[in-house]
């Protein structure tokens, strides 16, 4: 059988039995074999030195030479081969295990770590060579840490989200999911149960279902701040279990003061439910601690849940904004109902005639046709105070009046007035102005301007004028930041004309508010220029790790790492402990760990280059755990699960069936698949041994006969 004829067996077979890419087809190497016989033949038949060789030996040289051209094209033609292989893959069994507080919350919870422990032991002891255990907890978060039972929340739907996710595609056998059924985050975990097809859920209760007697303080609502002398509502929802047809006081306390009282009735007896307000007043600055409280019953199952305690932050720091009018006009009504609906801001409008004459308790002053009268006391008192000020310059603004100012503003004398419109400087980056507030702004009707050359020098000008398709750099309203103070100026009249369309096309005027709120917090906002700065939240709950930052800044307004800083926390109770915070390379920071449900003080302290800084303030700790308000398992929802995932249900005392039910399942088998791996044809070492061979041995022959 010649050498083509087993090359293009060989090349069928190759065809029919190897998967393999290639660019060029694989039926190109029957005429590259076909070339390389010719030159094979060609070459030996001119070479003088070989004449008196056998015939024999002439056919292998010619073949010899013919396999080592034909595996170097091979070779050069790049072809991918497939490799298949056949792999097995056991069956993952997954247990998701509650860790949630309220698993402890039942008679049995003295032994539930060890039955579940003993359980555990049981099944790997008996399917550890079958199966692949994984074992997860699932509360606030998913995690593979030990169980706790101390999550302060349930959010069950979590762990079903968090398997389907990481073993998409992998073969889960079953699931084995033990809990109470209580959950108080996130969806109902049935359906993220049921997207994890072909899967068992195998669920195992915990706790009992019995409805036990008891009152609870179901849901609190309240806002977490409260202006001083202003009232401010507290809304709560009791439920109640088997307490009877009755009637109970539930009490409002402001630390260890009775500050109100409601009487609700229980007119079913079984369950009933019942929503109680109380409206109380902001006295004190700082965070208030109140508790609501149901008066006990003989016999309930749990008093934790009769009693809620929270902190309200009272301050008084809003920002008071003054505005200042000759007369009444419709731009300083517009303003103003844009401003009153921000809590945080306190407005007044007065005109000018009736003012008192004080900016010292005013964050921004407000100026309508500032300019009109020479009034030198308004400036005066504006230097005076440093107050920042938004100057509206009006048709009746005079160029002396408002070169009395003293803001570097060049105004036009002449009287008439232009029509224009707002266009947005690109540049300008005091404050980020929305996408929606752009677009808005060229639609925007136009304001009445006075006409002629407008400038202010140093201003940063957030839009300036147009007309038509013309832009103007005369500003209509800038901006000025100067070592006294901030100020901002609004050239013209009509901006109520912006509210009304905008509300008329849209039914809503968000955008002129955006305008309105940015440039005013810009205002009153003030900069912070002091060395010492310590950044910490207000408010965290029991289970928050607290991290403070810290940053020091010297006299040339760098940032350095030189000085100690150190930190006293004190408690309600008194207790005082030290800390000295960590130096990072460019700030510092301090970890307190987490921290028992209360109010606490700080005081930070460093010094550097002979002068002493400090920084105070206070925190709370809320206690947000609601895991106290389960006193009876939900196991119809694991019923529920189990059904819908062709699953069975147990109790925690039935583990040992379980076990066994296990082993009757046909649905949890090994699954074999095939796994392909691709391999260049240029990295078989096999063919480099082959062409090794065939080169070495038609040397060989040819030394051996004589010919070199």
């Amino acid at each position: 059988m010649t050498f083509l004829t087993w090359l293009i067996l060989g090349v069928y077979y190759f065809r029919a039995t190897v998967q393999f890419f290639s660019d060029i087809s694989i039926w190109w190497l029957i005429p590259w074999g076909v070339i390389c016989v010719v030159i094979a033949i060609f070459y030996y038949r001119n070479q003088k030195g070989l004449s008196d060789l056998s015939n024999w030996k002439k056919r292998g040289l010619i073949s010899l030479r013919s396999f080592s051209l034909f595996l170097l094209g091979l070779l050069l033609l790049g072809l991918v081969v497939e490799h298949k292989e056949y792999k097995t893959e056991k069956p993952v069994f997954i247990t998701l295990l509650d860790n949630s507080a309220s698993m402890l919350n039942y008679s049995d919870s003295s032994t539930l770590e060890d039955k579940i422990t003993s359980f555990q032991s049981s099944l790997q002891e008996k399917y550890g060579e079958k199966f692949d255990f994984r074992l997860f907890t699932v509360g606030t978060d998913v995690n593979e840490d030990t169980a706790s039972f101390d999550d302060p929340q349930s959010n069950l739907d979590k762990g079903f989200d968090f398997i389907y996710n990481q073993f998409y595609n992998r073969n889960i056998g079953g699931i084995c999911f033990i809990s109470d059924g209580n959950f108080n985050v996130g969806k109902n975990p049935i359906y993220s149960a049921e997207k994890i097809s072909l899967t068992p859920v195998f669920s195992v209760g915990v706790g009992d279902t019995i409805v036990k007697k008891d009152q609870m303080i179901r849901n609190l609502a309240v806002n977490e701040v409260a202006f001083l002398k202003n009232q401010f509502p507290i809304e709560v929802d009791i439920e109640a279990h088997k307490i009877g047809k009755s009637q109970h006081v539930v009490s409002l306390w402001r630390g260890d003061t009775k500050i109100g009282s409601e009487t609700i009735e229980y007119t079913d007896g079984t369950l009933d439910f019942n929503h109680v307000s109380f409206v109380a007043e902001a006295s004190e600055i700082g965070f208030v601690r109140y508790t609501v409280r149901i008066d006990e019953v003989d016999n309930e199952s749990s008093y934790t849940n009769n009693v809620r305690s929270f902190y309200v932050e009272v301050i008084d720091s809003r920002s008071k904004v003054l505005i200042l009018a000759n007369a009444p006009h419709p731009d300083i009504s517009a303003i103003k109902q844009v401003l009153e609906t921000d809590e945080n801001i306190e407005v007044e409008a007065v005109l000018v005639s009736e003012w008192e004459g004080s900016l010292e308790e005013y964050a921004l002053l407000i100026w309508h046709d500032a300019g009109h009268s020479n009034n030198q006391a308004i400036v005066d008192q504006i230097n005076a105070h440093k107050t920042s000020v938004l100057y509206m310059i009006a048709s009746q603004s005079g160029s002396a009046g408002i070169n009395n100012l003293d803001i570097g503003l060049k105004f036009p004398p002449s009287g008439r007035l232009d029509e224009v419109q707002a266009n947005l400087q690109e540049s300008f980056q005091l404050f980020e102005i929305s996408a929606d507030l752009n677009a808005v702004i060229k639609e925007w009707p136009p304001l009445n301007v006075r006409f002629g050359a407008i400038s202010i020098s140093g201003a940063n000008t957030l839009l300036k004028q147009r007309v038509g398709p013309v832009v103007k750099n005369d500003p209509i309203i800038a901006f000025k930041n100067t070592p006294e103070k901030k100020f901002g100026v609004i050239m013209g009249e009509g901006l109520w004309r912006w509210r009304l369309h905008e509300f008329n096309k849209y039914g809503e005027s968000k955008r002129f508010e955006e305008l309105i709120q940015k440039s005013v917090q810009y205002l009153t906002v003030k900069k912070n220029t002091e060395p010492l700065r310590i950044t910490l939240p207000k408010r965290f709950t029991e289970h928050d790790d607290i991290l403070i930052n810290a940053e020091f800044y010297n006299s040339s307004f760098e940032r350095i790492i030189e000085p100690d800083i150190k930190l006293v926390l004190t408690n309600e109770q008194g207790t005082e402990i030290n800390y000295e915070f960590a130096k990072n390379s460019k700030d510092y920071s301090l970890s307190l760990g987490k921290l028992t449900e209360g109010k606490y003080t700080w005081i930070a302290t460093t010094s550097f280059d002979g002068k002493k800084y400090s920084k105070s303030g206070l925190f709370v700790v809320d206690n947000v755990s609601i895991e106290a308000l389960a006193t009876n398992a939900n196991h119809n929802l694991l019923y529920q699960i189990s059904a819908k995932t062709n699953g069975e249900f147990y109790t925690l005392d039935e583990t040992d069936q379980l076990i066994k039910a296990l082993e009757e399942r046909k649905d949890i088998a090994n699954l074999t698949y095939e796994e392909s791996s691709f391999l260049d044809l240029i990295d078989w070492k096999i063919l480099f041994i082959l062409l090794i061979l065939s080169l070495g041995g038609e040397w060989f022959i040819r030394r051996y006969s004589g010919s070199y």
